[in-house]
Protein backbone atom coordinates (compact mmCIF):
# COMPACT_ATOMS: atom_id res chain seq x y z
CA UNK A 1 0.00 0.00 0.00
CA UNK A 2 1.81 3.18 -1.36
CA UNK A 3 0.74 5.91 1.13
CA UNK A 4 2.40 7.93 3.84
CA UNK A 5 1.39 6.95 7.90
CA UNK A 6 1.00 8.50 11.10
CA UNK A 7 0.33 6.98 14.45
CA UNK A 8 -2.60 8.47 16.09
CA UNK A 9 -2.71 6.81 19.20
CA UNK A 10 -2.06 3.51 20.93
CA UNK A 11 -5.27 1.39 21.08
CA UNK A 12 -4.27 -1.96 23.00
CA UNK A 13 -2.22 -4.95 23.28
CA UNK A 14 -2.66 -8.73 23.11
CA UNK A 15 -0.83 -12.11 23.44
CA UNK A 16 0.69 -11.28 19.95
CA UNK A 17 0.93 -8.02 19.63
CA UNK A 18 0.34 -4.35 20.13
CA UNK A 19 -2.26 -2.24 17.93
CA UNK A 20 -2.53 1.36 17.19
CA UNK A 21 -4.36 3.50 14.99
CA UNK A 22 -3.10 5.01 12.15
CA UNK A 23 -3.96 7.23 9.56
CA UNK A 24 -3.11 6.78 6.14
CA UNK A 25 -2.64 9.53 3.14
CA UNK A 26 -2.44 8.07 -0.42
CA UNK A 27 -0.45 10.17 -3.18
CA UNK A 28 -3.88 11.63 -4.73
CA UNK A 29 -4.55 13.33 -0.96
CA UNK A 30 -7.59 11.13 0.02
CA UNK A 31 -6.85 9.71 3.81
CA UNK A 32 -8.06 6.61 5.61
CA UNK A 33 -8.03 5.46 9.54
CA UNK A 34 -6.91 1.50 10.66
CA UNK A 35 -6.06 0.00 13.75
CA UNK A 36 -3.07 -1.58 12.86
CA UNK A 37 -2.27 -4.84 14.32
CA UNK A 38 1.95 -5.10 14.98
CA UNK A 39 3.63 -8.47 15.45
CA UNK A 40 6.92 -8.99 16.08
CA UNK A 41 8.83 -11.81 13.75
CA UNK A 42 8.04 -15.01 16.46
CA UNK A 43 4.29 -14.68 15.88
CA UNK A 44 4.40 -13.93 11.90
CA UNK A 45 3.09 -17.63 11.38
CA UNK A 46 -0.16 -16.69 14.19
CA UNK A 47 -0.75 -13.33 12.39
CA UNK A 48 -0.54 -14.64 8.59
CA UNK A 49 -3.08 -17.34 10.13
CA UNK A 50 -5.40 -15.07 10.97
CA UNK A 51 -5.04 -12.70 7.91
CA UNK A 52 -5.90 -15.70 5.66
CA UNK A 53 -8.99 -16.34 7.60
CA UNK A 54 -10.08 -12.59 7.58
CA UNK A 55 -9.36 -12.39 4.17
CA UNK A 56 -11.57 -15.49 3.05
CA UNK A 57 -14.42 -14.59 5.42
CA UNK A 58 -14.22 -10.32 3.79
CA UNK A 59 -17.32 -8.65 3.09
CA UNK A 60 -19.36 -10.46 5.65
CA UNK A 61 -21.10 -7.67 7.79
CA UNK A 62 -20.78 -9.82 10.96
CA UNK A 63 -16.78 -9.64 10.61
CA UNK A 64 -13.70 -6.72 11.09
CA UNK A 65 -12.68 -5.99 7.58
CA UNK A 66 -9.12 -6.11 6.94
CA UNK A 67 -7.15 -4.41 4.36
CA UNK A 68 -4.90 -5.18 1.62
CA UNK A 69 -3.91 -8.07 0.13
CA UNK A 70 -0.54 -8.79 2.10
CA UNK A 71 1.03 -8.02 5.31
CA UNK A 72 2.96 -5.28 5.56
CA UNK A 73 6.14 -4.56 6.88
CA UNK A 74 7.49 -2.28 9.37
CA UNK A 75 9.29 -1.09 12.22
CA UNK A 76 8.33 -0.03 15.90
CA UNK A 77 9.47 2.49 17.99
CA UNK A 78 12.08 0.42 19.14
CA UNK A 79 13.37 -0.30 15.90
CA UNK A 80 12.48 -3.74 15.94
CA UNK A 81 11.22 -5.67 12.48
CA UNK A 82 7.32 -6.04 12.82
CA UNK A 83 4.50 -7.39 10.95
CA UNK A 84 1.11 -5.22 10.72
CA UNK A 85 -2.17 -6.45 9.78
CA UNK A 86 -4.39 -3.33 8.95
CA UNK A 87 -7.80 -3.74 10.22
CA UNK A 88 -10.88 -1.29 10.17
CA UNK A 89 -11.39 0.86 13.00
CA UNK A 90 -14.01 0.59 15.61
CA UNK A 91 -14.59 4.02 17.09
CA UNK A 92 -16.88 3.07 20.01
CA UNK A 93 -13.83 0.55 20.82
CA UNK A 94 -14.65 -2.83 21.76
CA UNK A 95 -17.72 -4.59 23.52
CA UNK A 96 -16.33 -4.17 27.03
CA UNK A 97 -15.08 -0.49 27.10
CA UNK A 98 -18.29 0.21 25.54
CA UNK A 99 -20.41 -1.27 28.74
CA UNK A 100 -18.37 1.05 30.98
CA UNK A 101 -21.03 3.33 29.25
CA UNK A 102 -23.54 2.43 31.27
CA UNK A 103 -24.80 2.08 34.99
CA UNK A 104 -22.96 -1.55 36.21
CA UNK A 105 -21.84 -2.19 32.86
CA UNK A 106 -25.20 -3.40 32.17
CA UNK A 107 -26.84 -3.16 28.75
CA UNK A 108 -30.16 -1.59 28.07
CA UNK A 109 -32.74 -5.28 27.12
CA UNK A 110 -33.35 -3.97 23.19
CA UNK A 111 -29.83 -3.68 22.61
CA UNK A 112 -28.28 -7.01 23.84
CA UNK A 113 -31.16 -8.71 21.90
CA UNK A 114 -29.28 -7.02 18.64
CA UNK A 115 -25.77 -7.69 19.91
CA UNK A 116 -26.82 -11.35 20.58
CA UNK A 117 -28.21 -11.60 17.35
CA UNK A 118 -24.92 -10.10 15.90
CA UNK A 119 -23.01 -12.39 17.19
CA UNK A 120 -24.77 -15.51 16.36
CA UNK A 121 -24.89 -14.15 12.71
CA UNK A 122 -21.29 -14.39 12.68
CA UNK A 123 -21.00 -17.05 13.95
CA UNK A 124 -23.11 -18.87 11.18
CA UNK A 125 -20.42 -17.37 8.65
CA UNK A 126 -17.23 -18.73 10.94
CA UNK A 127 -18.58 -22.02 11.34
CA UNK A 128 -20.12 -22.29 7.74
CA UNK A 129 -16.47 -21.76 6.47
CA UNK A 130 -14.87 -24.76 8.92
CA UNK A 131 -13.98 -22.58 11.79
CA UNK A 132 -14.36 -22.17 15.46
CA UNK A 133 -13.32 -18.64 16.62
CA UNK A 134 -12.20 -20.09 20.20
CA UNK A 135 -11.73 -16.79 21.85
CA UNK A 136 -15.24 -15.28 21.64
CA UNK A 137 -15.14 -12.39 24.69
CA UNK A 138 -16.04 -8.70 24.96
CA UNK A 139 -12.97 -7.66 24.31
CA UNK A 140 -12.64 -9.51 20.50
CA UNK A 141 -15.96 -8.21 19.67
CA UNK A 142 -15.96 -4.46 18.32
CA UNK A 143 -18.51 -1.71 18.19
CA UNK A 144 -19.21 0.71 15.84
CA UNK A 145 -22.21 3.88 14.75
CA UNK A 146 -24.01 2.66 12.12
CA UNK A 147 -23.68 5.33 9.52
CA UNK A 148 -26.50 8.10 9.80
CA UNK A 149 -28.12 6.43 12.78
CA UNK A 150 -27.85 6.64 16.66
CA UNK A 151 -27.83 2.78 16.63
CA UNK A 152 -24.60 0.49 16.90
CA UNK A 153 -23.75 -2.81 15.19
CA UNK A 154 -20.97 -5.73 16.49
CA UNK A 155 -18.21 -7.39 14.56
CA UNK A 156 -16.46 -9.90 15.58
CA UNK A 157 -12.47 -9.48 15.88
CA UNK A 158 -9.14 -11.16 16.58
CA UNK A 159 -9.00 -14.69 14.65
CA UNK A 160 -5.43 -15.04 16.93
CA UNK A 161 -6.72 -18.38 18.57
CA UNK A 162 -8.95 -19.11 15.97
CA UNK A 163 -8.84 -23.00 14.52
CA UNK A 164 -10.33 -25.13 11.80
CA UNK A 165 -13.26 -27.89 13.42
CA UNK A 166 -11.45 -30.40 14.89
CA UNK A 167 -8.21 -29.18 15.46
CA UNK A 168 -6.55 -29.18 18.56
CA UNK A 169 -4.01 -26.67 19.34
CA UNK A 170 -0.80 -26.73 19.71
CA UNK A 171 -0.63 -25.29 23.14
CA UNK A 172 -3.39 -27.20 25.00
CA UNK A 173 -2.28 -29.43 27.56
CA UNK A 174 -2.16 -30.22 30.88
CA UNK A 175 -0.39 -27.11 32.20
CA UNK A 176 -3.16 -24.87 30.27
CA UNK A 177 -6.02 -27.20 29.52
CA UNK A 178 -8.26 -24.12 27.59
CA UNK A 179 -8.17 -23.23 24.23
CA UNK A 180 -9.05 -19.48 24.78
CA UNK A 181 -9.58 -17.46 27.42
CA UNK A 182 -10.72 -19.95 30.70
CA UNK A 183 -13.36 -18.11 31.99
CA UNK A 184 -15.51 -18.23 28.91
CA UNK A 185 -14.24 -21.73 27.89
CA UNK A 186 -16.55 -24.67 28.60
CA UNK A 187 -15.89 -28.09 30.30
CA UNK A 188 -15.51 -30.06 27.16
CA UNK A 189 -11.91 -27.61 26.74
CA UNK A 190 -10.80 -29.29 29.53
CA UNK A 191 -10.87 -32.95 28.53
CA UNK A 192 -9.19 -33.25 25.27
CA UNK A 193 -8.54 -30.26 23.56
CA UNK A 194 -10.79 -31.05 20.38
CA UNK A 195 -12.09 -27.87 18.88
CA UNK A 196 -15.72 -28.07 17.85
CA UNK A 197 -18.65 -25.64 17.16
CA UNK A 198 -20.69 -25.66 20.13
CA UNK A 199 -17.08 -24.66 22.04
CA UNK A 200 -18.19 -21.07 20.87
CA UNK A 201 -21.83 -21.45 21.76
CA UNK A 202 -21.21 -22.04 25.43
CA UNK A 203 -18.68 -18.33 25.04
CA UNK A 204 -21.87 -16.82 23.40
CA UNK A 205 -23.81 -17.71 26.47
CA UNK A 206 -21.07 -15.97 28.98
CA UNK A 207 -21.39 -13.46 27.14
CA UNK A 208 -25.34 -12.57 27.05
CA UNK A 209 -24.88 -13.07 30.23
CA UNK A 210 -22.71 -10.35 31.57
CA UNK A 211 -24.23 -8.16 29.42
CA UNK A 212 -27.42 -8.66 31.86
CA UNK A 213 -25.23 -8.62 34.68
CA UNK A 214 -21.83 -6.58 33.73
CA UNK A 215 -20.06 -8.77 35.44
CA UNK A 216 -17.47 -11.00 33.96
CA UNK A 217 -18.38 -14.88 34.24
CA UNK A 218 -16.77 -16.87 37.56
CA UNK A 219 -16.31 -13.29 39.15
CA UNK A 220 -13.94 -14.37 41.93
CA UNK A 221 -12.95 -17.82 41.10
CA UNK A 222 -8.80 -18.46 40.90
CA UNK A 223 -7.41 -20.58 37.80
CA UNK A 224 -7.73 -23.86 39.82
CA UNK A 225 -11.19 -23.43 41.22
CA UNK A 226 -12.57 -22.52 37.72
CA UNK A 227 -11.22 -25.91 36.32
CA UNK A 228 -12.77 -27.93 39.24
CA UNK A 229 -16.21 -26.53 38.39
CA UNK A 230 -15.46 -27.28 35.17
CA UNK A 231 -14.81 -30.42 35.79
CA UNK A 232 -17.84 -31.17 37.69
CA UNK A 233 -19.77 -29.62 34.93
CA UNK A 234 -20.94 -26.44 36.38
CA UNK A 235 -21.84 -23.84 34.93
CA UNK A 236 -22.01 -19.74 35.61
CA UNK A 237 -25.27 -18.78 37.77
CA UNK A 238 -28.12 -17.06 36.24
CA UNK A 239 -29.43 -14.47 38.45
CA UNK A 240 -33.34 -13.95 38.52
CA UNK A 241 -33.34 -10.83 37.28
CA UNK A 242 -32.95 -12.24 34.07
CA UNK A 243 -36.01 -12.46 31.53
CA UNK A 244 -37.39 -16.15 31.04
CA UNK A 245 -36.45 -15.83 27.12
CA UNK A 246 -32.71 -14.63 27.85
CA UNK A 247 -32.59 -17.57 30.44
CA UNK A 248 -33.79 -20.49 28.03
CA UNK A 249 -31.30 -19.34 25.49
CA UNK A 250 -28.10 -19.07 27.97
CA UNK A 251 -29.42 -22.59 29.54
CA UNK A 252 -29.43 -23.67 25.77
CA UNK A 253 -26.05 -22.55 25.39
CA UNK A 254 -24.79 -23.95 28.87
CA UNK A 255 -26.12 -27.49 28.14
CA UNK A 256 -23.43 -30.17 29.52
CA UNK A 257 -23.79 -32.10 26.31
CA UNK A 258 -22.25 -30.42 23.88
CA UNK A 259 -24.33 -31.29 21.05
CA UNK A 260 -27.71 -30.32 23.28
CA UNK A 261 -26.67 -26.36 22.65
CA UNK A 262 -27.48 -27.11 18.99
CA UNK A 263 -25.75 -24.74 16.04
CA UNK A 264 -25.24 -21.31 15.62
CA UNK A 265 -27.63 -21.07 12.83
CA UNK A 266 -30.91 -23.10 15.09
CA UNK A 267 -30.00 -20.05 17.52
CA UNK A 268 -31.33 -17.55 15.45
CA UNK A 269 -34.82 -18.67 15.27
CA UNK A 270 -34.87 -18.90 19.14
CA UNK A 271 -37.22 -16.68 20.31
CA UNK A 272 -35.00 -14.50 22.31
CA UNK A 273 -33.96 -13.08 19.13
CA UNK A 274 -37.04 -13.31 17.38
CA UNK A 275 -38.99 -10.03 17.54
CA UNK A 276 -42.61 -10.21 19.40
CA UNK A 277 -44.89 -10.19 15.73
CA UNK A 278 -42.06 -12.94 14.43
CA UNK A 279 -42.95 -14.63 17.77
CA UNK A 280 -46.79 -14.39 17.43
CA UNK A 281 -46.44 -15.80 13.76
CA UNK A 282 -44.36 -18.21 14.33
CA UNK A 283 -47.03 -19.53 16.76
CA UNK A 284 -49.87 -19.19 14.63
CA UNK A 285 -47.99 -21.23 12.20
CA UNK A 286 -47.35 -23.99 14.91
CA UNK A 287 -51.64 -23.83 16.11
CA UNK A 288 -53.08 -23.35 12.07
CA UNK A 289 -52.29 -27.12 10.80
CA UNK A 290 -53.46 -29.07 13.69
CA UNK A 291 -56.55 -26.43 14.36
CA UNK A 292 -57.91 -25.87 10.52
CA UNK A 293 -58.39 -28.03 7.87
CA UNK A 294 -58.02 -26.72 4.58
CA UNK A 295 -61.79 -27.33 2.68
CA UNK A 296 -60.99 -24.61 -0.17
CA UNK A 297 -61.21 -27.08 -2.85
CA UNK A 298 -63.63 -29.44 -1.62
CA UNK A 299 -66.97 -29.52 -2.79
CA UNK A 300 -69.63 -27.79 -1.14
CA UNK A 301 -71.32 -29.92 1.63
CA UNK A 302 -74.81 -31.51 1.01
CA UNK A 303 -77.78 -31.70 3.70
CA UNK A 304 -79.74 -34.98 2.91
CA UNK A 305 -83.70 -33.51 3.43
CA UNK A 306 -86.11 -36.39 5.18
CA UNK A 307 -89.00 -36.32 3.69
CA UNK A 308 -90.92 -37.58 7.38
CA UNK A 309 -89.20 -38.06 10.88
CA UNK A 310 -89.72 -41.79 12.40
CA UNK A 311 -91.21 -41.99 15.48
CA UNK A 312 -87.75 -43.02 17.04
CA UNK A 313 -85.71 -40.27 15.34
CA UNK A 314 -88.51 -37.93 17.33
CA UNK A 315 -88.28 -38.65 20.63
CA UNK A 316 -84.03 -38.36 19.96
CA UNK A 317 -84.41 -34.46 18.82
CA UNK A 318 -86.92 -33.76 21.76
CA UNK A 319 -84.27 -34.93 24.39
CA UNK A 320 -81.49 -32.78 22.71
CA UNK A 321 -83.95 -29.72 22.22
CA UNK A 322 -84.94 -30.20 26.07
CA UNK A 323 -81.50 -30.37 26.71
CA UNK A 324 -80.19 -27.87 24.41
CA UNK A 325 -82.79 -25.19 26.52
CA UNK A 326 -81.13 -26.29 29.92
CA UNK A 327 -77.72 -26.22 29.41
CA UNK A 328 -76.45 -22.85 27.46
CA UNK A 329 -74.34 -23.90 24.65
CA UNK A 330 -70.51 -22.65 25.42
CA UNK A 331 -68.47 -20.06 23.02
CA UNK A 332 -65.44 -22.27 21.50
CA UNK A 333 -62.38 -21.35 21.29
CA UNK A 334 -61.19 -20.36 17.77
CA UNK A 335 -57.95 -22.66 18.49
CA UNK A 336 -60.24 -25.45 18.94
CA UNK A 337 -62.13 -25.56 16.51
CA UNK A 338 -62.34 -29.27 14.98
CA UNK A 339 -63.96 -29.98 11.28
CA UNK A 340 -64.78 -33.54 10.63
Amino acid sequence: MQSNEEILKFLGEGAYGFVNLVKYTKRDGSSFHAAVKNSYAEDFENLQKEFQILCELRGYPRIVECFGDNLEEGFSSYGNKVHKLLLEYASEGSLSSFMENYSDRKLPEPMIKDFTRMIVEGLVCIHGHGYVHCDLKPDNLLVFLCKGSSSYELKISDFGNSLEVGEIPHYWGFDFPFVGTPIYMPPESLVDGVTTKTLDLWSLGCLVLEMYTGEIPWLGLDINDLALRLLDDKAPEIPECVPCDAREFIEKCFSKKPEERGSAYELLSHRFLCGEEEEKLKLKLRIRPRAFKDVSEKKPLKFKIFPSKAPQFKKVLSKILRLKTIMPVKTLDCNQVCVQ
